[in-house]
Order: C-alpha cells, then structure tokens, then sequence
C-alpha cells in the first residue's frame, strides 16, 4: 500500500530540471540516490514505462514511510554509498541514469528531537542514519581541539576555527555540552550579531557532514557511478555547500576528486563524463516558494564511451 507523501516532508529542489536533465528513456533503469520524501522518484516513474526500473537509497529510517507502491519501483534502506553492491544483489550491472539531491530534507531539519537544526533545543545527535553510533555530541565532547578545528574550517568554512574548536574544549571541561542550545550558548562569544544563523548554520553543517561521513560516502558513490552509468547515460548531481559542489564539478570534470586530467597509456586526456553544459541554480520564483533552495546548484554530465584499443 502506498504511503501518501506529506507535503511538509520535503519539497522537492530544481524537480523539473533534473528530471529533464536524466533524459529518462520510458525501458531505463535509473536511480534516484537520495529518495527523502520520493518527489524526485515520482517525477522520474511518471517518464518511465511499464518496462522501466527505478531504484531509491535512503539511509534515513524516516524516509521509509513514503515509500512508492508501484511494481517498477525497488526502495533500498541503505546509504548510497553502497550503490554498487546493493544494485548486483537486484541484478543490475549498469543504469541509464543516476539523481542525487544532496540536501538534509526539511522533514530532518524540523524534526526537533533530530538535533539537526539550532532552532530547536534537542541532544545533540545529527545521524541521518539512527544505527550509526556516533554522533555530534562525542564529536563536540571527545575530539581533540586540533581535529575540531580541522571539521570547522574544512566543513564549515570557517576562518576563526581554532577559536572555536578551543572555547568548545574549554567548556566542556566543566560540563559536558548535551543538547543544541547549550552548544549555542558556548558560541555565543563567536556569535556575530548581524549574521548569527549564517554562522551558527555553518557550525551545525560541519558537525552533520563528520556525524555522516558525508564527504567519504559522496566520493564513493561518484566514482560508483564512472562503474554504473552505461555510455549515453546521465548523472545529475544537485549540491547546497561549496566543498560537496567542488567534488562534483572537479569529478565530472576530470573523473577524479582533485580536478587534474590523467593522460591514458597513449597520452590522451581520459575522462569518463562530459559536462553537458553550465550549473542550473532555482528560479527567482522557486527561491520564494522554497527558501531553502536557495543555495542549490544542479551539475549535470553524461558517460562518455570506452575508448577502444588501437
């Protein structure tokens, strides 16, 4: 039985344009790498037809609920990090096309007890996948001051990191810091006035990406998909934070993560994508209804052929 979607779940970001993007073939078989609250995979099964196969990940337990009853669609409660052998298990070598909206869902974000946001007073948790075993409090509590530095200024582009990392330890030594509003409060003497969510947001998105593991499992599935994808195929990728962004832009680019080109054994530049054209970021009008998608940029690129031995 179907699940009917809530809308307040998650709105879909740049729907249209990265459904467009996959140029769905209705016998394909795609994968929709971040399911959430299915809208994408609604859109890509709508273009399918009745020989088509979709297949969604989501790690997130929640996302279970909005499962879709239809015989062309398989939901694996997984991380799209194990994409390849999750797909061979269901007896699929290679897909046409590959969606990931790498966006925390709005259902995550507003879900209190979560503790993904440092609007509401929650423990400080931040797994999208509940099994795990870390979470943001034995971060905040248990790394060193050098390695929290390291999480701020890698994963939240912050300048005064060290700062941070050293008021963290510092309080902690006389409590621990359990809960989202006493990190704040910890803050605080960090905490600009005037752009106080900018930073405070970029504090909560370092921490989510360590909890997860996020950047690790996006290089894992990018170089799964170079495997997956046949030749002709599309990969959209949909980003919302420039350090996931570069690792996408360099990988279509360049088939690796630090953007250089590899000559072959015959000295020829060989890339598996090609970049079909510029990023598309939400209209004017989108931005509006969805605030939160504001930052998102879809890049797209298409597998290219194997080249052949001379």
């Amino acid at each position: 039985m179907m699940t009917k979607n809530k809308p307040a779940y998650h709105i879909p970001v740049l729907l249209t344009e990265s459904v467009d993007a996959l140029r769905i073939k209705p016998d394909g078989v795609y994968v929709d790498a971040t399911f959430g609250g299915g809208g994408h995979s609604r859109e890509i099964l709508k273009r399918l037809g009745p020989e088509g196969r979709l297949f969604a990940f989501d790690k997130d337990e929640a996302a279970q609920a909005n499962r879709i009853d239809d015989p062309r669609f398989t939901f694996i409660p997984s991380d799209f990090r194990f994409l390849k052998n999750h797909l061979r298990f269901h007896g699929i070598r290679q897909i046409d096309g590959l969606l990931a909206d790498l966006g925390i869902s709005s259902h995550q974000i507003d879900t209190p007890g979560r503790g993904f946001s440092y609007r509401y007073n929650a423990p400080l948790d931040m797994r999208m996948n509940l099994d795990d075993e870390r979470t943001a409090y034995e971060i905040i509590n248990e790394y060193d001051e050098e390695r929290l530095a390291e999480i701020f200024r890698e994963y939240g582009d912050l300048k005064n990191a060290r700062s941070i990392a050293k008021t963290i330890v510092k309080q902690r030594k006389e409590r621990p810091i359990k809960t989202t509003f006493e990190l704040v409060d910890a803050l605080k003497p960090h905490t600009p006035k005037k752009t106080a969510n900018k930073f405070l947001s970029k504090v909560f998105q370092a921490l989510r990406i360590e909890v997860n593991g996020e950047m690790d499992a996006l290089k894992e599935m990018l170089k799964q998909s170079e495997d997956l994808i046949r030749p002709g195929g599309r990969l959209a990728v949909i980003t919302y934070h420039s350090l996931e962004d570069r690792l996408v832009k360099r990988f279509m680019q360049t088939g690796n993560f630090e953007g250089k080109l590899e000559k072959d054994f015959y000295g020829n530049y060989s890339v598996p994508f090609k970049k079909t054209g510029k990023f598309i970021v939400p209209s004017a009008t989108e931005i509006e209804r969805n605030p939160r998608a504001r930052s998102a940029k879809l890049r797209v690129a298409e597998r290219q052929p194997e080249k052949q031995d001379a």
